[in-house]
């Protein structure tokens, strides 16, 4: 947790305060790794939420109709995805597709002594290699949540309008009318904390990998599995937030 912080600490600083001061991020670093991050894992964060709001759909459907309310199912569909189920699934996607890149590229280049050729350059590896990864994942995940939300709407209503009566345009006004914007702030805030969070870990694993191959591997397993315990820690911990400063 101290190295996390500490390294978080850090790559803020080098997004944050240091372009103040005149020395710059590297934008054509930040933008590669928000093609990576953001729009080359668009089709599978697409189909993974598409087919959660099938699957929540059916779900939802399946109790709602021993109460006879089947027509909240639309309700129900879209304040899940929006406050919980959108942000962390996007979020585990990332961490499979981008957690575990970051872990490698990071790892690889420590076995390669290419981390202490910048450092004999007198680069600071945070600034050059974690900053733009950092800057990339808080600006890319909740675009991905915002699209991932959507299509988890999308799947809703393929259930909606085959099976709960609805048209599309009564699904869609029903997802609507049950969302406030609270439901879609709460999400997009975890959204962002998950992306510093997976960048943090990643990044962690990889400067800490030791000087051969099997280690690149170990980082690479070990920054998804904690990528995935952080993530929930940290959703538990904005839940619980959310949920004691909501009003009554």
């Amino acid at each position: 947790m101290g190295d996390l912080a500490v390294l978080s600490a850090r790559a803020i600083r080098a997004v944050v305060v240091a372009p103040l001061q005149g020395r710059k991020l590297s934008t054509a670093r930040s933008i590669h790794q928000a093609m990576a991050v953001g729009v080359e894992a668009l089709p599978i964060v697409s189909l993974i939420t598409f087919f959660i709001g099938v699957i929540f759909a059916l779900q939802s459907a399946y109790e709602l109709r021993r109460f006879g309310a089947l027509g909240l199912t639309a309700s129900a569909v879209a304040v899940s995805m929006t406050r919980e189920l959108g942000p962390l699934m996007t979020a585990i996607v990332v961490i499979g597709r981008s957690g575990s890149a970051f872990a490698a590229e990071i790892g690889t280049m420590k076995v390669n002594e290419e981390i202490d050729a910048l450092q004999t350059m007198a680069l600071d590896p945070v600034p050059f290699l974690v900053a733009p990864k950092f800057l990339a994942m808080a600006i890319m995940l909740p675009c991905l949540t915002t699209w991932g939300d959507f299509m988890g709407i999308v799947g809703g209503s393929v259930f909606g309008v085959s099976s709960a009566g609805f048209t599309l345009s009564t699904y869609f006004h029903a997802s609507l009318n049950a969302l406030v914007l609270r439901d879609v702030v709460t999400g997009l805030i975890k959204s962002i904390m998950f992306g510093i969070t997976i960048a943090a870990v990643g990044c962690r694993e990889g400067l800490a990998t030791g000087l051969g191959a099997e280690d690149v591997g170990r980082s690479t397993t070990t920054a998804v599995v904690n990528s995935i315990f952080m993530v929930i820690a940290v959703d538990l911990v904005f839940t619980l937030i959310f949920y004691f400063t909501a009003p009554r």
